[in-house]
């Protein structure tokens, strides 16, 4: 449990986490007030790994539930080991043949076996799926359901009573509720517009692209190895990137991944045949690759016209590696 605000600041850089005081403080109160929260934002910026290192800070089991259209209630709460039932039903057989003996008709015969019904739909014929396992837990939970942008609106409706009572209802054992309270957190990538029934039983979280100082941190912290001035260009960059009108804008997790592809490449600051050969790591789309490519040529453009402008009179002309080195300074 968290104490302050600061608290959980210190407990989320312990578990390299950075982030600000917005983000501290809705975790905060998700936890003293028992509230779900709901985490917006672009795909990449960290809200899937929130929840994982506040699980981690907390001492709560992490339960994960991938949504993805046409889930059903059934792959979220449970379902029945219907090969372990006809097993059951194979080695009591004759039991069965005792039970139904003497019956004057066949509706006699399936009330008497409607009465053993327990037997079979009982826990011990249960699958339980990550809201059951979240709500039937000994010790603490937290419950993630992952991009819940991608479910169905009657799937969201579903979620309701679990996020209101924390509480499911599975039809042949009644009403089961939450043992402990898990605290849940939901992530959307706003593939569309979550309702205000599920806005209101939740706290709200928007997490955009960082601060181009946040990001170094973020870099410095991920990948301690990469040079100061390679950090620098990799985030001066990838902000530029974000102005373009791209199909997919990268984010904080192609920033590492770029990082480390450049370290692999014993890359200490970027030139401009590096960035070239290496936008593939972070762009998706041959598309956003030219684009890319074409803001590149406009940024040394425009580097080479200031560099001549500086130069002394007389001065020589740079060398060709000089102008390529460094190329976002």
């Amino acid at each position: 449990m968290f104490e302050s605000v600061d608290q959980v600041l210190e407990q989320l850089d312990a578990q390299q986490y950075i982030g600000d005081k917005k983000i501290a403080t809705v975790v905060f109160l998700a936890d003293k007030l028992e509230k779900p929260v709901l985490v917006e934002g672009p795909a990449g910026v960290g809200k899937t790994e929130l929840a994982k290192v506040v699980a981690k800070a907390t001492g709560r089991k992490l339960i994960r539930l991938q949504c993805y259209e046409g889930l059903d209630e059934a792959k979220a709460l449970y379902e029945w080991e219907y090969s372990k039932q006809l097993l059951y039903t194979q080695i009591l057989k004759e039991r069965f043949t005792e039970t139904m003996a003497g019956a004057s008709s066949l509706r006699d015969a399936a009330e008497r076996v409607g009465k053993e019904d327990s037997v079979f739909f009982s826990n011990n014929f249960i699958v339980p799926r990550p809201l059951l396992q979240s709500i039937t837990s000994d010790e603490p939970t937290l419950l993630l359901i992952d991009e819940v942008d991608k479910s169905d609106p009657e799937f969201e409706a579903f979620l309701l009573e679990v996020l209101s009572d924390f509480q499911v209802t599975v039809p042949e054992l009644g009403t089961i509720e939450a043992k402990r309270k898990p605290l849940v957190f939901l992530t959307s990538n706003n593939a569309r517009e979550m309702s205000d029934a599920l806005k209101r039983r939740c706290l709200h979280l928007f997490i955009d692209f960082p601060t181009e100082d946040l990001e170094k941190r973020i870099l410095e912290t991920k990948v301690p190895e990469a040079a100061e001035g390679l950090v620098d260009d990799l985030v001066g960059m990838m902000h530029r990137l974000r102005e373009l009108d791209l199909k997919k804008t990268p984010s904080i997790s192609e920033t590492l991944d770029w990082a480390r592809a450049l370290l692999a490449l014993n890359a200490q600051d970027l030139d401009e045949d590096l960035v070239n050969q290496t936008f593939n790591v972070i762009l998706k789309y041959e598309g956003d690759v030219r684009k890319a490519q074409g803001e590149l040529d406009k940024l040394l453009q425009k580097k080479a016209a200031e560099a001549k402008v500086e130069k002394p009179a007389g001065a020589p002309d740079p060398a060709p590696a000089a102008t390529k080195k460094g190329a976002l300074h």
